[in-house]
């Protein structure tokens, strides 16, 4: 059985990123009888200057996207509701302030190395977006980091130190030098590149054609 190596850029504060690994998950369940995958994230800041206070969302998205609050609102509307039909809690969205991700991005390069990486990632989903908790708060962080079975006093000294920025920092220069301007990106085999939140239907037909060399899609 073939295997595919899947290299996800994204971002904890990014919606269509827990919307798109949703449906990674589906479209993988779905191949499990032909190709076997691997998965690492990677890190993207949507908001590095934002300061740890935040910023009500739908004041932030309406002033960075210049549209009126209340075409934001039902824009989010609408995630929510994808988000329902996937079984993912999506309660918070509307009530979350945009946050600084740096330190969720160092404790996820921690949780690699213990290959708790994934588990991590979705903890931060559930109290980003199901809850609308401050995920740039060090106790936020470390409860999603026991919650998966951590090592709370570990992360708790880690968020004290500096540890992991010079990786995080190099890892987003990386891929912003590669050309990832948005998020989510999966990188398949270190060559092909696919764009945003994918329909299962999609990703599905691009593993098959990946895993038989016969896509064309622009190689990151």
């Amino acid at each position: 059985m073939k295997t595919l190596r899947i290299d996800i850029v994204s971002d904890v504060a990014c919606p269509w990123c827990a919307i798109g690994y949703a449906r990674l998950r589906q479209a993988m369940k779905a191949l499990e009888n032909e190709l076997a995958f691997t998965i690492d994230w990677h890190a993207f800041e949507l908001n590095p200057d934002m300061s740890l206070d935040g910023e009500p969302i739908l004041e932030h998205l309406s002033r960075k996207y210049g549209r009126s609050p209340a075409e934001m609102e039902a824009n989010q509307a609408n995630m929510m509701v994808i988000a329902r039909e996937l079984g993912l809690n999506f309660d918070g969205l509307q009530k979350r302030y945009s946050r600084n991700t740096f330190d969720a991005h160092r404790l996820l390069q921690w949780a690699k190395e213990q290959n708790r990486q994934t588990d991590l990632k979705l903890a931060f989903f559930d109290a980003y977006f199901g809850e609308a908790a401050n995920i740039s708060d060090p106790a936020v962080l470390c409860r999603c980091v026991e919650a998966t079975g951590l090592d709370g006093e570990a992360a708790r000294q880690l968020l004290d130190s500096n540890r992991y920025a010079v990786a995080v920092r190099a890892e987003e220069k990386r891929y912003q030098m590669a050309g990832i301007q948005s998020v989510p990106a999966l990188i398949v085999n270190q060559r092909y590149l696919i764009s945003g939140a994918q329909e299962p239907a999609t990703l599905i037909a691009s593993f098959r054609e990946i895993a038989e060399d016969r896509i064309e899609t622009s190689p990151a």
